[in-house]
């Protein structure tokens, strides 16, 4: 069937899904084995249509919620879990995760360089300080990547006693550098617990789960967090975050949630139980088709002379597709075409603007049915160079697909690409 009137264009399409076929095969295999893993858990536990009920007020006895919980553990190899709608971002939950388990005095390095925008405001270095790890008495530093790789060397070096936690961001978020693939996560944690192994390490988990065969804490991560807005939510969950790892870590991070002494026993569920489940169930298929998505956006642009990162044959470890524009309204122009493909608010154009946790203003394309669930097709940046748009997520193949070639189309009306 042709998408497009461009007899040239329709071509090129059929050409590029013919030539990244295998890598989308291997996509499928991956998802296979992580929705038996999830499948099992469900089984395991022995979940029931009474769990999906939710509760009110204290939300103590909550079997449902707990249900999830171990559901969460086993599937990412923890022992125990927090998974809430009272967590309202992946940002939340990592807020969570460190200041539960780091007090005045102790010490957080990120391996893997400077922080998504908004964690270096909950850390403190930009922002108004109010409330962050630095003006609770909690030093930081940061370590960058040489190649794209932990400088495990260096970061060895930098360790001192007052070293507490240390912080991996496994995406790239808004940075020219590559995610780290879980082979690479779990060869700097083994290098570090070697030296130093009651080092907390902490894993930022957002837009990589199900993208590969394991999870952080299967190498040896202490703890891990993320969003249910991105992937494990499956393109369901309206709201939640979840925070994974060892028992005495969660312990510390419900009580930071919650207060001390009431820790998860309380937190009410509401209405958000059966897609909680339901969005985690669907998760690894849903991020098969992200990827494939991914995939194909970076093979058609790659064949239209521009610059994507990573390649369409790269190993992937998490959502995130860079295009890189070297040019503002280029930029700006590629985003909007994105936002017009979008089921939702396709009307409106996108532009840069102020957003809160960023010092750049960010142009956003988000026609999302769930605001800013970056599991459904978004594509966004700050406007600064290289001028990079971070292309996520995408609920079905077929929907990035007529996204991007609309994308392709609006660019080559404009005369900033041709075939």
């Amino acid at each position: 069937m042709n998408i497009t009137e461009n007899r040239q264009l329709q071509q090129l399409i059929e050409q590029n899904e013919l030539k990244i076929e295998p890598v989308l095969k291997k996509i499928e295999q991956v998802a296979l084995f992580n929705q038996k893993k999830v499948l099992d858990a469900f089984n395991e536990i022995k979940i029931t249509d009474a769990d999906l009920g939710g509760t009110n007020g204290y939300g103590y006895d909550d079997s449902g919620r707990d249900n999830l919980e171990a559901v969460y553990a086993q599937v990412f190899k923890a022992e125990d879990a927090i998974v809430r709608p009272q967590v309202i971002s992946g940002t939340h939950a990592i807020t969570l995760a460190l200041s539960a388990n780091l007090k005045h005095g102790d010490e957080l390095i990120y391996i893997t360089g400077k922080p998504y925008d908004t964690l270096l405001e909950v850390i403190g270095v930009t922002g108004n300080g109010i409330g962050s790890l630095i003006e609770n008495g909690v030093s930081y530093k940061d370590i960058a990547l040489i190649n794209d790789e932990i400088d495990i060397e260096r970061v060895l070096q930098s360790i001192t006693k007052k070293t507490k936690v240390i912080g991996i961001q496994r995406s790239k978020g808004y940075s020219s550098r590559k995610s780290l693939t879980v082979n690479q996560i779990g060869e700097a944690i083994q290098a570090i617990k070697a030296v130093h192994p009651h080092i907390i390490i902490f894993v930022d988990n957002c837009y990589g789960e199900f993208t590969e065969y394991r999870e952080p804490i299967e190498v040896g991560a202490d703890i891990i967090a993320g969003s249910l807005i991105k992937n494990p939510g499956g393109g369901l969950c309206k709201i939640g975050g979840y925070i994974a790892g060892s028992k005495d870590l969660i312990e510390r991070v419900g009580y930071r949630l919650t207060a001390p002494g009431i820790g998860k026993e309380a937190g009410a569920s509401l209405y958000s139980l059966h897609e909680m489940y339901q969005g985690f169930f669907l998760s690894p298929h849903v991020v098969s088709q992200s990827l494939k998505g991914a995939v194909f956006t970076s093979a058609m642009l790659q064949s239209l002379y521009m610059n994507t990162t990573p390649k369409w044959d790269e190993e992937r470890t998490d959502l995130i597709q860079s295009v890189i524009f070297n040019d503002k309204e280029k930029m700006i122009t590629f985003t909007q075409a994105i936002q017009m493909a979008s089921p939702i608010n396709s009307q409106y154009l996108p532009m840069p603007a102020y957003m809160p946790g960023y010092t750049d203003d960010v142009i956003m394309a988000a026609g999302t049915f769930i605001q800013g669930a970056s599991i459904e097709l978004t594509a966004d940046g700050p406007i600064r160079a290289p001028y990079e748009v971070y292309v996520q997520g995408g609920l079905t193949y077929e929907h990035v697909k007529l996204a991007i070639i609309k994308a392709i189309e609006i660019l080559i009306e404009k005369k900033i690409i041709s075939l």
